[in-house]
């Protein structure tokens, strides 16, 4: 899924894991400024890859799975931001409460909910979650959240963790007037 334009001059690829409490800053505290500052604008895109991290984050893969649903229905971003501010009540849950939260997730995201939960008990997308987190490890991420940003031409920079925001900034700055 992909926030912003999608022909802007830079992107920013994010590898992450719903489950990841350094996600969840990320996302609370580091997100916001970016889409205000470049998302908006069109000088940034932003690219949500999934890494469930599941040896310590056993939850991590059905949330990926069920955001993947909610993405089937056009819902991608509503439902990525729905688990993240809502991480605390269900990390700790064992893999089937979970998996019941999320779809009273897709039920106040007015969903089909038939279709959801079909989507989510057959695993419709683990083929796709699993290539996201097999493209992060050929790519060098070790943990959550990664980051890359930039384009082909100019190639990528990783950046590791959820950093502040004048990390982006300086990048993103420095790669738009280069």
């Amino acid at each position: 899924p992909v926030l912003g334009n999608p022909n802007a001059p830079l992107t920013i690829v994010e590898f992450s894991d719903f489950q990841c409490p350094f996600c969840a800053k990320f996302h609370a505290q580091t997100l916001p400024s970016i889409k205000e500052n470049y998302i908006k604008s069109g000088q940034v895109n932003f690219v949500y890859r999934d890494f469930p991290i599941t040896s310590i984050h056993p939850n991590a893969l059905p949330a990926a799975l069920a955001s993947e649903c909610a993405d089937d229905q056009g819902k991608f971003w509503a439902y990525h931001d729905m688990i993240f501010a809502n991480q605390d009540s269900w990390k700790n849950l064992d893999v089937s409460s979970a998996s019941v939260t999320f779809q009273e997730y897709a039920k106040e995201l007015d969903l089909d909910t038939s279709e959801f939960s079909s989507c989510l008990t057959t695993e419709k997308h683990s083929q796709e979650v699993r290539k996201d987190l097999q493209d992060g490890q050929n790519y060098g991420v070790a943990g959550t959240p990664g980051f890359f940003i930039g384009n082909e031409k100019i190639g990528f920079v990783k950046v590791n963790g959820a950093q502040p925001f004048e990390v982006f900034q300086g990048i993103i700055e420095s790669q738009l007037h280069s």
